[in-house]
């Protein structure tokens, strides 16, 4: 499998994972332009900005090491476009990670990082 397949896989076994733990899944790869998130979802009344990375099982980094304080800093700026065309500006939101490890058989295996990346807007 390719990194880009790879990529692909582990977003959707997020958000299988998410649909099963009772998520409503609003967007999945949403680009405006320059802006990108991976899932768009909601639950329990929050809006959840969930950024998926995906891992070999064993590899040199984590899926939660992947997560830059850049790449957060994009997230938010997607996040503020998103809700601008989507969104309530009054609803709760976070930011969550899905940290998707692949092993060597091809499984994987998705965790759930709630509140992943705090936002202080």
């Amino acid at each position: 499998m390719t990194s880009a397949e790879t990529g692909r896989a582990g977003e959707r076994a997020a958000a299988e994972y998410l649909c099963r733990a009772g998520y409503d899944i609003l967007a999945r790869n949403w680009r405006a332009g320059r802006y990108e998130l991976d899932i768009v979802a909601r639950h329990a009344g929050v809006l959840h900005f969930v950024e998926v990375k995906t891992r070999r099982a064993a590899g040199l980094t984590t899926p939660e090491q992947a997560v830059t304080p850049a790449k957060f800093r994009a997230l938010q700026r997607a996040a503020l476009r998103y809700i601008s065309l989507h969104g309530n500006a009054e609803e709760e939101l976070q930011f969550d990670l899905a940290a998707v490890d692949v092993w060597p058989d091809g499984s994987m295996e998705v965790r759930l990082i709630e509140r992943a990346m705090e936002c202080h807007w």
